[in-house]
């Protein structure tokens, strides 16, 4: 991947409250989910040149949170949806390759709708303890 920074202005993820649904006994993706996860593959298509490339490696990755409303939120409730919705969009492989994460509320600067400002770069590794 080298030094690339991958900027992307994402939609306001569901909260992980309504992103899974009980089925037939099983936890399935509701709908609100998988609709989620297909803007953000929609953005991202637009956004990194084809054919993608998936990131490799140790990735560090700064998030910028735009809440639709005045709501109070919990600033994790966003980050399993979001995430998950990168690894499908094929960003990475996994999101277990993040190994920094940054997360700002910006609850003071709302936006119509909502939005995400993500910056995807290479991690620098730990120096140990």
């Amino acid at each position: 991947m080298g030094e690339e920074v991958v900027s992307l202005a994402l939609p306001w993820p569901p909260s992980v409250n309504t992103i899974w649904r009980k089925f037939q006994g099983r936890m399935v993706l509701s709908q609100a989910g998988r609709d989620y996860r297909d803007a953000v593959r929609g953005v991202v298509l637009s956004t990194i040149l084809w054919p993608r490339v998936r990131l490799s490696g140790r990735l560090a990755v700064d998030l910028k949170l735009h809440p639709p409303d005045a709501r109070r939120r919990d600033v994790d409730n966003v980050l399993k949806a979001l995430l998950d919705a990168l690894t499908h969009a094929g960003v990475w492989s996994d999101d277990s390759q993040v190994k920094r994460l940054s997360v700002e509320m910006c609850d003071e600067f709302r936006i119509q709708g909502g939005r995400v400002f993500a910056r995807i770069f290479p991690a620098l590794r730990n120096s140990g303890p």
